[in-house]
């Protein structure tokens, strides 16, 4: 286990070497990936020949993008079946017992990413060392070690697969777990840590979200909980809980040492000022960590900025696509070749562009379509924001709203109207009989009941035109629909009582764990789904 001092360390050097960082990282991908059946049916003898700086005239990672296309997990998923029926060095050349599940936020369907030891130990858990590590360099005087951590995540079972439709055997099966990436890092972390971190394993891995939460709210209402981490809007339910089952107003009532929570998952800007609102101590820090079930990527190594900075001695080679060629490509009508033409490395990024995240892992993924969409702020060194998802955002009339564009339109919108958010999703309101188009916004606001929208139309309208015109500033395609060719309706807000989502969630089996609301879709799924549950 790498120390402190040798974590803060590696990260000097892949600030200052970062092109000679991900080179040997390649170089390290490669070498472990050669006896594996992927490697072997992708031909990586030949690209382990001589492995330079990743570039678009280096021949090395020239062969490495023309012998493995670009695969979203779809497109992935075979080999990933392959390990969880029990075959071994599939993908990468150790065994494989875990797989993070993950709903994603645009697919119902279940994705299992597989966890390997070496993404375990020295891609997740040593993200994590070193955004601590970090931390306590920024704060020498810090006391989160003086008292306890606490983590709300999710659960973990016994991975059932099917071949040929078929249950897998389980004697073949060895034991292979799947569940939410948290869980897994619970699980595998060393007993000595139960000395310092709650709630208790049992409580912690607890499935039902409601149990879980009421079993934290006994447990751990009398600890000293220094720091905590987990999704912002699960969290705050939690803390909330907290505040109900204590009778208290303010979180530092019940944990007065509080002084760090450590996010990731969502965008955290809706939350911000509710969490401000009940923890009022000056010295409590908010840090960004990007931790998705395929490893650790970046982590907030300055308070005073939102942007993150990304990792690059963790296992993960990054290629990046600009979403404008994901936008204009057809995820539907899959082209792996046709996407990996379009895909830059890591030293071609320039900022201020949007891109879609493709990556190499030490779990086995390989050019692998992430799903996630950034923004580098800075390429000396490299750091990003997250600005959405691959898949989330709304192309129906050509406006090209992407999550970004949503969530800065709506802070905005807050701010100039005294409003607060706090769920919201997005859908289409298509062109139908000669009407034009239009976006309908389902947002639920803070302290609202059922006949708030009824009570305050005009507060409502002019807090939806508002909403329309900071759409229109921060996306130009939106503003040419909206203004110049008038293809879309100004934008129709529906507004629904505190809790909906929350009970919507439940509903669909997401509450908790690594579970998001999803902000943009290109259909009506979603908002019809809470219409059918007679939430509105």
């Amino acid at each position: 286990m790498l120390t402190s001092g040798k974590l803060l360390k590696a990260v000097d050097e892949y600030m200052k070497n970062p092109d000679l960082c991900q080179s040997q990282t390649l170089q390290y991908l490669i070498t472990n990936g050669e006896d594996t059946a992927f490697g072997h049916e992708h031909h990586f003898e030949n690209i382990a020949k001589n492995i330079s700086l990743p570039g678009r005239k280096a021949p090395d990672y020239v062969q490495f993008r023309k012998n493995i296309p670009i695969r979203d997990y779809n497109h992935f998923q075979p080999y990933i079946e392959r390990l969880r029926q029990g075959e071994s060095y599939v993908l990468w050349n150790q065994k494989v017992q875990w797989f993070a599940k993950s709903s994603g936020t645009s697919s119902d369907k279940s994705k299992f990413i597989p966890i390997t030891p070496d993404n375990l130990h020295d891609c997740h858990y040593a993200g994590f060392r070193t955004l601590i590590a970090s931390y306590l360099k920024m704060n020498p005087h810090s006391r989160i070690f003086n008292g306890k951590s606490l983590t709300l995540g999710g659960s973990v079972q016994l991975d059932h697969p099917t071949a040929d439709g078929l249950p897998v055997p389980e004697e073949v099966l060895q034991n292979k777990y799947s569940g939410d990436l948290s869980a897994i890092l619970l699980r595998n972390s060393p007993r000595i840590a139960e000395m310092v971190r709650v709630p208790s394993r049992g409580t912690a891995l607890i499935s039902s979200f409601e149990k879980k939460i009421e079993s934290i709210c006994r447990e751990c209402s009398t600890q000293d909980v220094t720091n905590f981490s987990g999704v912002p809007s699960w969290n705050l339910i939690m803390i909330r809980k907290l505040l109900e089952y204590n009778n208290a107003r303010y979180l530092t009532d019940i944990w007065p040492n509080i002084e760090l929570f450590m996010h990731g998952g969502i965008n955290f800007e809706p939350y911000k000022e509710q969490y401000k609102g009940l923890i009022p101590k000056d010295g409590m820090y908010y840090l960004e960590n990007y931790n998705a079930s395929e490893g650790y990527f970046a982590f907030q190594n300055e308070p005073s900025k939102e942007d993150m900075l990304l990792t690059l001695s963790n296992g993960v080679f990054y290629e990046f696509i600009p979403m404008e060629q994901v936008i204009k490509g057809d995820l539907e009508e899959w082209d792996g070749h046709k996407f990996s033409e379009a895909a830059i490395p890591l030293e071609d990024v320039q900022t201020g562009v949007q891109y879609a995240v493709v990556i190499s892992t030490n779990s086995g993924l390989w050019r692998y379509l992430i799903g996630d969409c950034v923004q580098f702020t800075s390429v000396a060194p490299y750091k990003i924001i997250i600005t959405g998802r691959t898949q989330m955002y709304i192309n129906v009339f050509g406006e090209e709203l992407m999550v970004g564009n949503a969530q800065k339109a709506l802070s905005a919108a807050c701010a100039k109207c005294g409003m607060k958010v706090l769920e919201y999703t997005v859908a289409p309101i298509f062109m139908e009989n000669g009407h034009r188009g239009a976006h309908e916004w389902v947002v639920e606001m803070a302290s609202m009941d059922k006949n708030s929208e009824q009570t305050a139309p005009s507060q409502m309208e002019h807090f939806a035109d508002i909403l329309d015109q900071e759409i229109c500033k921060c996306n130009s395609d939106y503003e040419a629909k909206r203004i110049e060719s008038q293809t879309m309706n100004r934008l129709k807000l529906t507004v629904v009582p505190e809790g909906t989502f929350y009970r919507w969630m439940v509903s669909r089996g997401k509450a908790g764990g690594q579970n998001k609301v999803p902000r943009l879709c290109s259909s009506r799924k979603y908002i019809e789904e809470l219409t059918k549950t007679n939430l509105l």
